[in-house]
């Protein structure tokens, strides 16, 4: 009787028929909804008139299982929120501790994490403006892009010896001195790229069948797109220029130049075009990071919270006691929270951390970004068509990893 009464309400404020309209679940197991996502949508034809979005497929529980792990161990967890590019979330969560502990890592910590901050977030790109090219029926691009992807792997596993979930760093530094050719392998990756980004511009960019696709659909206002939360390209692309690099700047971010790209009118080929001119700047910070990389120590001098080398601690009584506190007790940082937030691929991902004095985190909870996008779908997907939904979850890159509790 409910479904009848509603089916009516649409129907009368479309000026249709309630019997002519069908029910479709748009997921959760479609490949095109990216992720176990589920849309149930009411058709008047190919028209979207009315959208129920639902979420609760994974039942992660990250932040109560973090509650439960070490400082060092919650890395793990935040490896498989965004999988996409994990190593900003290692970064996030790193710098959240840090704060809490009151450590200021060395120079060349801060750098080498700008440099794989930035390497994560080409890499983010790179996967959802491909895909978006797979979603309007173009296969070729992401093949040039998921080769560049695979290389930064590469350069990834050298350094983590992981490819997806790489569990990088650890609270008060890196987990290990950086490998020999890492500056030589970064300066590697990027050179072909430019040549790739500009082979895709002229793929898609001017494409008249995926300006169409993309151009006009899923508009949202600057004014809406606060309302929602947004942050990152999604907010960028509504004309706001806002970046959490530039705003609240985190490892030495302030030593670096670079644009922040905006767009006007919010909709899919502005998120598009946001996120392909984010890869230059990207690759700008890079070459700036690599060229003025500093010398000194991987981790800062801490012994209470960064494990010692085990050389030391078979030879030196000192490194033996800390190396046996750190492994029994845990870090321990002072009865305390705080939040910090980072620029990540999607935008603004924050980590608020309340310590009692313990070796696990007492409460702890994920700003993710994605949370705030899927919320706007209902209203960004009614009023278009079945084929507009597609590119619309394409552009707002939601990771349903990420978007779950």
């Amino acid at each position: 009787m409910l479904k009848q009464v509603i089916d009516k309400e649409i129907a009368q404020q479309y000026d249709v028929d309630e019997r002519d309209l069908y029910d479709l679940n748009l997921g959760p197991s479609h490949p095109a909804t990216h992720g176990i996502l589920e849309n149930r949508v009411k058709l008047d034809g190919e028209r979207i008139v009315k959208c129920e979005s639902h979420i609760g497929y994974c039942h992660r529980s990250f932040e109560k299982l973090s509650e439960h792990y070490s400082y060092n161990q919650v890395l793990t967890i935040t490896d498989r929120m965004n999988y996409v590019s994990s190593m900003a979330n290692n970064i996030g969560w790193t710098l959240a501790a840090e704060k809490l502990l009151g450590i200021e890592v060395p120079k060349l910590v801060q750098y080498v994490r700008v440099i794989m901050l930035e390497l994560n977030r080409i890499i983010d790109h790179l996967i959802c403006t491909g895909v978006m090219g797979v979603d309007s029926g173009a296969y070729t691009g992401f093949l040039y892009f998921m080769e560049q992807r695979e290389r930064a792997y590469d350069i990834i596993q050298k350094m983590t010896g992981a490819r997806l979930t790489t569990t990088f760093g650890r609270v008060g530094g890196l987990d290990r001195p950086l490998y020999n050719e890492f500056k030589q392998d970064i300066l590697e990756w990027l050179r072909p790229l430019p040549k790739v980004i500009k082979e895709f511009h002229t793929l898609l960019t001017r494409n008249r069948i995926f300006i169409e696709r993309l151009r006009g659909v899923s508009e949202i206002s600057e004014e809406r797109a606060l309302e929602f939360g947004f942050t990152g390209p999604n907010l960028r692309a509504a004309g706001v220029s806002y970046d959490v690099r530039k705003a609240d700047p985190f490892s030495s971010y302030s030593d670096f130049d670079f644009d922040v790209p905006v767009g006007s009118t919010g909709d899919a080929y502005d998120r598009y075009m946001v996120r392909m001119v984010e890869m230059e700047e990207s690759m700008k910070i890079i070459k700036q990071a690599i060229e003025n990389l500093p010398d000194g120590p991987h981790h800062a001098d801490v012994p209470e919270v960064y494990l010692p080398e085990k050389k030391h601690v078979y030879s030196s009584m000192e490194s033996m006691i800390y190396h046996f506190k750190i492994i029994m007790h845990g870090i321990r940082p002072p009865v305390g929270e705080v939040y910090q937030a980072i620029e990540a691929p999607n935008g603004e991902l924050g980590f608020y951390c309340v310590s009692d004095g313990g070796p696990n985190p007492y409460r702890l909870h994920f700003r993710s970004p994605c949370l705030y996008f899927y919320q706007s779908i209902e209203e960004l997907l009614e009023g278009g068509l079945i084929a507009d939904a597609i590119m619309t979850m394409s552009s707002i890159n939601v990771i349903a990893g990420e978007l779950e509790r």
